[in-house]
């Protein structure tokens, strides 16, 4: 991935996804970015959305999907497992590939950009 080369996307999300979305990556170390970079990579590699997409008649209700997270709970940890490898396995690639790496700084609560030699820029 050259910086070079790189492309903002925008898009439109639920305010209360998007901050349980923060507030996930950032316990996981990483940024949305670098998440959704992570997914889109992983789809990529797959050729295919990298877990099952289902619905019990033609829409999503809620409390369907809440009776599934608690049948799901054992399955969570596994999941966040293989997430945080995918995550690592993605920084060790672009670290290996000598391109910067997104993080997030938990103390200082910002994004950086951290650089093949260790060097640390940061956001405005």
């Amino acid at each position: 991935m050259d910086v070079s080369n790189d492309v903002r996307v925008t898009i439109r999300v639920d305010r209360e996804l998007k901050e349980r979305a923060e507030s996930l990556f950032n316990h996981l170390g990483m940024n949305m970015t670098t998440a959704l970079n992570v997914f889109l990579r992983k789809a990529v590699d797959e050729e295919a959305i990298p877990f099952t997409i289902n619905a019990k008649g033609n829409e999503f209700r809620y409390s369907d999907i809440q009776r599934r997270k608690l049948s799901l709970g054992e399955k969570t940890a596994q999941t966040e497992e293989h997430f945080q490898k995918a995550v690592a396995d993605e920084i060790a690639r672009n670290r290996a590939n000598g391109y910067p790496i997104a993080l997030y700084d938990i103390k200082s609560k910002r994004v950086y950009l951290e650089y093949a030699d260790g060097r640390r820029e940061y956001a405005q």
